[in-house]
């Protein structure tokens, strides 16, 4: 796997150890990330780091540091979960939400953080300031941005409900918004790569297991920022997304307790299994 140690860290914190009580030795999560070959000196030095971003605060017990999610990360992790795993939409009422902002030329972080935000929460660029998404979203937009607004970002943010003049538009707007045939390759390639583990998922145990899991998550959960969940009636003929969000959830949930069980091993607790998404 490829991925950084941080995302390791992010993956286990949410998949396991935030359902042991929200914090990890130092040691139990040395012997975690060395599964996925990360040496300990880069364990210690990506906790360090990511303490230092206020992931975490830390305690010691006799001679070991213990790690544990502060409260703005466990509610990352669980907007997170939530815009995973949730299911594609069925209906659609035919509303839109539509964002219009201003910045200042020179604040190119801020438009790149809101811009983040924005996809995030399923828009997609329509023009240079203004961006939509399906559905009634307004509620979360607007406290994503005045997070951003709360901290060092000045701007001005506009939130309207609007409609399209017919089903077309609506359709016609979806690719504007979005490149839909690059996600759909995307999505093919996700398929086609975790056809095997998503038919024998049994046949992994232990480390094997929690490998194989994280890494199907780590490869999932990048799909929310380019995919707006998009309802039904939006999406191009035959659309893999919906495959493959099906595949994904049947195949993290059929290698759940063997993951759980082997880092409960290594963590000394029990683990108990998330609740489902609504």
């Amino acid at each position: 796997m490829t991925a950084a140690p941080r995302s390791f860290v992010l993956d286990l914190f949410g998949d396991y150890l935030r359902y042991t009580g929200q914090e990890v030795r130092l040691g139990h999560m040395t012997e975690l990330l060395g599964v996925f070959g990360i040496a300990p000196a880069a364990v210690r030095m990506t906790l360090s780091r990511l303490r230092r971003e206020n992931w975490f605060t830390t305690r010691r017990v006799g001679r070991e540091t213990v790690y544990r999610l502060s409260d703005e990360m466990i509610t990352l992790l669980e907007q997170g979960r939530r815009r995973i795993f949730e299911a594609p939409p069925q209906t659609w009422d035919r509303t839109w939400t539509m964002v219009i902002y201003s910045l200042a030329e020179s604040d190119r972080g801020g438009r790149d953080e809101l811009r983040r935000a924005l996809a995030w929460h399923g828009f997609g660029q329509m023009a240079t300031s203004t961006w939509l998404a399906p559905g009634d979203r307004r509620a979360e937009i607007e406290a994503a941005t005045s997070e951003l607004l709360g901290g060092e970002l000045t701007a001005r943010i506009d939130v309207f409900i609007c409609a399209a003049r017919d089903h077309d538009h609506d359709r016609e707007l979806a690719a504007r918004c979005w490149n839909l045939p690059s996600l759909a390759g995307e999505y093919q390639e996700f398929l086609d790569a975790n056809a095997d583990l998503a038919a024998h998922p049994e046949r992994l145990g232990g480390a094997q297991a929690l490998v194989a899991r994280t890494e199907l998550i780590s490869t999932y959960r990048q799909f929310p920022f380019r995919d707006p969940h998009l309802p039904i009636g939006l999406c191009p003929s035959n659309w893999p997304g919906h495959r493959a969000w099906e595949l994904f959830t049947r195949t993290h949930a059929a290698l759940g307790p063997a993951a759980r069980a082997y880092v409960a091993a290594v963590v000394q607790a029990e683990i108990c299994e998330p609740p489902p998404v609504d």
